[in-house]
């Protein structure tokens, strides 16, 4: 047999073997019952929402309820049944509804008891359950707020906080015009930006936070507010960062930039490449600045192990945001032999439907993340805990667990304007480590918890004690407990409590309002 045949054979059944297995996983989910989608008792707020916004409130089991919670990423989501959901068509219905909800907690709080009152939901797409739903609360669904209008100069983009990243690719593509957004087109606008987010263009114009011009927000006292370099300065610098504790943000405006075709895909390799490919990415990582490439992203290198058939497998995925195939900063990557590939140049909505597609809806999902500084022994180490993780979880039906490295270089980190992320007086290349674990049995959420954390809890143990630890937790990918704005720095934090004292006195976002990370602050809340 041909080797380079053979070789093209096994890698084409192992991605065929992977797409079946997630397809059954999610085909072996329970069918749509609508009975389960009924309503608690009806509230004086959800009431008060209804008669106000009659068009836009939905109680169980109405479709456009049912449709809303089968439609989160997550299935830990989709398990958690709110008493309705609100689903605003502009801005001045997200006002009024926000506006009744502060008077329900106003009722509440002089009765010295704080309900979980409200969530409100971008593209649903965080695995923690409660992010952006709420058990017998009520759910501001931004879905509606879609809109994605670029000015007529191209400097700019008018983006809707409930649309997903493919809306917005989909428009630019056709005009040769992107924005720092993404890199997964199922993922809300909302969520991702207000969290900082990284962007393929981001080794270029820095975080996608960087290059927001200004945020269209209702605030805790039910008005509408612009926030921008010039108008709510404070409050447009909380923002970048600053996730979901100052209002509702329900339109940005991102600063936009002539883009065509890019250059990305995946490598499929065998786990016996880890050696390897951890070498690569750590000297990529660790190029001296006079040869940085602000073109090229990620590179993401993620360790999997697919349980169903009991086998590990490493991906690569580059991105190169001009259409040239491999530049000489990836010479590493390029060397080391392959099973597959499926690099080629293609528009960025085909780049990013292609993250999509590894991260597919419907099933159990899990995210944890840490940072170190770029070491070798440090990598090599995480990589061991991996492989520790794999013995631990090996009998976890349907599952898939991947360690996925990316790095974070002080060049891009000073990117642009100022944001709260603490990153602007790193020197040293950083690398942010990410596990993931999908899998099926709602059984296995305990062990899958403990273990996800016994093993971020070990690494970062281990960074510690070599000097190779950073506070840093981007906070897109932390876990239920983890502690981003802590790795803000002790500075920003406190700038983002005066900026909610500021914005939302009485604490509505920080005390009513679950999901997102708080900011560890009473003083201010009656």
């Amino acid at each position: 047999m041909d080797v380079s045949w053979g070789t093209a054979l096994v890698a084409g059944i192992v991605v065929i073997a992977l797409s079946i297995i997630i397809h059954r996983i999610q085909d072996s989910q329970p069918q749509l019952n609508h009975a389960n989608f009924v309503s608690a008792e009806r509230s004086a707020a959800s009431l008060a929402l209804a008669e106000t916004l009659p068009e836009s409130v939905f109680f169980g089991p109405h479709p456009v309820f049912v449709e809303s919670i089968q439609s989160y990423w997550a299935v830990q989501e989709r398990d958690i049944i709110p008493r309705c959901i609100v689903r605003p068509r502009n801005a001045e219905e997200v006002a009024a509804a926000v506006g009744i909800l502060k008077r329900e907690y106003d009722d509440c709080t002089c009765q010295h008891r704080v309900p979980a009152l409200f969530a409100v939901r971008s593209g649903g797409h965080s695995p923690i359950p409660g992010a952006a739903n709420v058990h017998g609360g009520i759910v501001i669904d931004l879905q509606l707020l879609n809109e994605v209008v670029p000015s007529e100069d191209g400097s700019c983009v008018v983006i809707g906080t409930g649309a997903r990243w493919l809306d917005v690719s989909t428009i630019l593509d056709r005009k040769c015009l992107a924005v720092a957004g993404g890199r997964n087109s199922a993922v809300g606008v909302g969520g991702l930006t207000l969290g900082g987010g990284i962007s393929f263009f981001s080794p270029r114009v820095g975080f996608v936070c960087n290059n927001i011009l200004s945020y269209e927000i209702v605030l805790a006292n039910g008005t509408i507010a612009t926030a921008s370099e010039t108008t709510n300065p404070g409050l447009w610098r909380a923002l970048k960062g600053g996730s979901n504790n100052f209002g509702i943000v329900t339109r940005f405006v991102a600063r936009s930039f002539p883009s065509t075709d890019v250059w990305s895909g995946f490598l499929y390799m065998t786990a016996s490449k880890a050696g390897q490919i951890i070498q690569a990415f750590y000297s990529y990582a660790q190029a001296d600045a006079g040869i940085y490439d602000e073109y090229a992203a990620g590179p993401l290198v993620c360790f999997s192990y697919v349980q169903k058939v009991g086998i590990q497998v490493i991906t690569t995925n580059l991105v190169y945001t001009k259409p040239e195939p491999w530049p000489s900063c990836w010479a590493g990557f390029k060397v080391i032999g392959r099973l597959w590939s499926t690099v080629k140049t293609r528009s960025l909505t085909s780049a990013t439907n292609e993250l999509a597609m590894s991260s597919p809806a419907g099933l159990r999902q899990k995210f944890i993340t840490t940072t170190v500084k770029n070491d070798h022994a440090t990598l090599l180490e995480i990589h061991a805990a991996y492989k520790e993780g794999v013995k631990v979880m090996r009998k976890v039906r349907h599952m898939v667990w991947t360690l996925v490295l990316q790095p974070l270089s002080p060049a891009m980190a000073k990117k642009s304007q100022p944001n709260v992320l603490g990153l602007d007086t790193r020197t040293e290349p950083l690398v942010i480590v990410l596990f993931t674990v999908v899998w099926k049995d709602a059984a296995d959420d305990e062990l899958v918890d403990r273990t996800t954390k016994g093993i971020i809890g070990g690494i970062d143990h281990y960074a510690a004690a070599h000097g190779t630890a950073d506070p840093y937790r981007y906070l897109n990918d932390c876990d239920s407990w983890q502690s981003p704005f802590d790795g803000y720095g002790a500075d920003n934090k406190c700038f983002l409590q005066e900026m909610s004292r500021k914005y939302d006195p009485d604490g509505l976002f920080q005390r009513a309002c679950v999901g997102g990370f708080k900011l560890d602050m009473d003083d201010h809340h009656a």
